[in-house]
């Protein structure tokens, strides 16, 4: 639903209620649109960083719900109409009367910010509009009825949507009802985009041989060369403030990993949608598996490997070293881990910075043991994890944008994948070299496609804006219905495919980089639709694979662009406090990675001791979660990782005694009797920490 849309209904149907209601009855003004309290830090309460607009001031009578849209695509092969099944809910305080729905639809999207502003266009945008179909005569507060709408694409008899050629068109379910002390007005709306990658032939026209009943191919004159990452994130799940251990379990904050990794969990689908895929059953030209590339989060990868070892849940997430009981995923964590790593043994597979870490603050912080954990270290984890030898090169921000001075950073790219308007200039190369980098280390980035990736987040169970969605198109995703937002990035992949750039040349760089956000919240259907689609594309001669490495290696001989930092990024980021906590306490970290020398007789290591530590700054410093409708609790988290890593080093220092150099200690070194009753070595002089509960490394 659309706030212009109801705004429009609310004025009529408030003007009506005046003159019809009965002695005593008033029409309710609109309840304001409340967030959380306001002293929490929440995205709902800015609708420009939120991806929403403001409708503080429109009634809800009816809420208009799309469950199924067929064919989610189009080919010359379907059926020669389409049906739209949904569901009319009465969310209001009276009976709303006479409720009818009609299906409308708008011209092709003719240019790729259509992809996003024609769903939020004024109704009037779809002038091409069907019969009314009675849902009920009468719907109850509370009530819901359910409706199936079918239209045929094209027809010379009968009213029809009027698709004539291939395209993405947008598509539109209007609801219109009387409520009680109301006149009749359009009530809600739902709209969605449908790809039509070819047209069948229309059954209306008799006559085998009439060229204009004949089916519609599309142009495959200029197919669009696809490079599609599948990523494999998740929200730092370990429990903060613990040093490392060699032989103790590690903890996690709650136990919804475990769900995931089981069968029918959202990182179980995830791969079980790449491994169908890309089988040679399905993919027997493995063009879908030469075009894709997983990126993998070191930290999941970490937690999940930890899990097989069997794991805790701590029962207080604000007390990670208090009471706690055993994890339920060991099972599937490990069943999940050796699923990845046989499909990592045979697809493209590359690592992103260490748990989606904010680039620009990790670049504030000024510590290099930090920036290389970030940066450098995730590719040896993917590789020792996971068993392969993952492609380098490539940096992958998770915010999709990068600032002038985070792409100093050393261990960055040589590449990094950007979203096309993170750079200043408008490109038809699918990468460019950057401005401001040095001859010893330049940095290009691979251009992503805007409007596909910003569809692509909205879809799943979390829906989210991106950073580098533009303002103007940034709407409530809270107001399209599941099956909506994923026509919405099937139409957003199509359209690059179905119309090829302006002034194309034979040599032109048609290129379409498919990127979902990192920590994707899709469900088995829904990565299916999405690598269906990539695969039709590619059967149909629409589009050809490309795999990264093809992209990554291609020449950059153009002038440098600048960056184009959007002012989106800081809100999205990680909070100023949370920035200088750990600016302030990596150097401390340091300072006692330096004082501990190994011990002969442990296996754990000064480094894998205090790395939890320095990794959970990195935690500390994501953008998970900075994009969600409520952000207060992603900061809430950030915070408390902090605290509880200064908290940590506190008690190290304070819980250590170091014997006197008589002592008998072998070559002059001292054992440090610490809190937790074991010992490490550390250099006479100094202080060590104590062995505790970690991920072994």
């Amino acid at each position: 639903m659309r706030a212009t849309l109801r705004r429009f209904a609310v004025t009529t149907l408030s003007a009506l209620a005046l003159a019809a209601a009965p002695m005593g009855a008033a029409v309710a003004a609109a309840a304001p649109t409340h967030g959380p309290d306001s002293g929490a830090e929440s995205a709902a309460t800015d609708p420009a960083s939120s991806g929403m607009r403001s409708n503080s001031d429109e009634r809800e009578f009816v809420s208009l719900t799309i469950d199924k849209v067929t064919p989610t695509a189009v080919t010359t092969s379907s059926e020669p109409f389409v049906t739209v099944t949904g569901s009319v809910s009465n969310v209001g305080d009276r009976p709303v009367h006479d409720v009818k729905v009609r299906l409308q639809a708008a011209p092709a999207i003719s240019e790729s910010e259509q992809l996003r502003s024609m769903l939020t266009a004024d109704q009037e945008a779809y002038d091409t509009v069907g019969q009314f179909t009675t849902v009920t005569e009468k719907l109850q507060v509370g009530q819901s009825s359910r409706f199936t709408l079918a239209m045929p694409l094209r027809s010379a008899s009968s009213v029809s949507l009027g698709i004539k050629e291939p395209g993405v068109y947008p598509l539109l379910v209007n609801v219109n009802g009387t409520p009680e002390y109301g006149g009749q007005a359009r009530l809600d709306d739902a709209r969605f985009l449908l790809p039509v990658l070819g047209l069948p032939r229309d059954p209306s026209i008799r006559g085998a041989d009439r060229p204009d009943a004949a089916a519609v191919p599309p142009s495959i004159t200029d197919p669009v060369a696809v490079t599609l990452m599948w990523p494999f994130a998740d929200k730092p799940r370990l429990a903060s403030g613990i040093p490392g251990s060699s032989d103790e379990k590690v903890r996690l904050v709650d136990d919804e990993l475990a769900d995931s990794l089981a069968d029918g969990g959202r990182l179980e689908q995830l791969l079980a949608a790449a491994e169908f895929a890309t089988g040679d059953s399905i993919d027997r030209d493995h063009k879908l598996a030469d075009s894709m590339c997983l990126a993998v989060d070191p930290d999941l990868l970490i937690t999940v490997s930890n899990m097989t070892r069997g794991y805790l849940v701590v029962d207080d997430p604000s007390d990670p070293n208090g009471p706690a009981h055993e994890g339920t995923g060991q099972t599937a964590a490990t069943e999940w881990l050796e699923r990845l790593r046989s499909l990592t043994a045979r697809l493209c597979t590359t690592a992103v910075p260490f748990a989606q870490v904010d680039l620009a603050a990790l670049q504030k912080t000024d510590d290099p043991t930090l920036v290389e954990r970030a940066l450098s270290a995730p590719a040896g984890i993917v590789d020792g994890i996971l068993g392969i030898t993952s492609r380098r090169g490539l940096t992958w921000p998770d915010a999709g944008v990068l600032n002038p001075e985070a792409a100093g950073l050393r261990g960055l790219g040589p590449t990094a994948l950007l979203a096309d308007n993170a750079v200043a200039e408008e490109t038809t190369r699918s990468t460019v070299p950057l401005a401001g980098t040095t001859a010893d280390r330049p940095l290009s980035a691979a251009l992503f496609d805007v409007p596909a990736a910003t569809a692509l987040a909205a879809v799943g169970a979390t829906p989210q804006t991106p950073t580098y969605t533009p303002a103007d198109v940034r709407y409530d995703l809270s107001d399209d219905s599941r099956t909506a937002r994923l026509q919405d990035a099937l139409g957003a992949i199509a359209w690059p495919a179905l119309t090829p750039p302006p002034k194309a040349t034979a040599n032109a760089d048609h290129g379409l980089l498919v990127v979902p956000p990192q920590n994707w919240s899709v469900d088995g259907d829904e990565a299916r639709a999405v690598l269906s689609t990539v695969s039709t594309l590619m059967r149909s001669g629409l589009a050809n694979p490309r795999p990264l490495a093809d992209l990554l290696d291609r020449p950059t001989a153009q002038p440098p662009v600048d960056l184009d930092y959007p002012a989106q990024a800081a809100k999205d980021g990680a909070p100023d406090r949370v920035q200088t906590g750990a600016a302030t306490v990596a150097p401390e970290i340091n300072a006692l990675t330096e004082t501990l020398v190994n011990d002969p007789q442990s296996a754990l290591t000064p480094r894998g001791y205090t790395a939890p530590l320095s990794e959970d700054l990195l935690r500390a410093l994501s953008t998970s979660g900075r994009r969600d409708r409520d952000r207060g609790a992603a900061t809430a988290a950030a915070e408390t990782r902090v605290s509880d890593v200064e908290k940590a080093l506190t008690e190290i220092y304070a819980s250590v005694t170091v014997l006197p150099p008589a002592a008998p200690t072998p070559s002059r070194r001292s054992r440090a009797r610490c809190c937790s009753s074991r010992a490490m070595t550390c250099r006479w002089g100094s202080t060590c920490g104590c062995r505790s509960r970690r991920h072994r490394r």
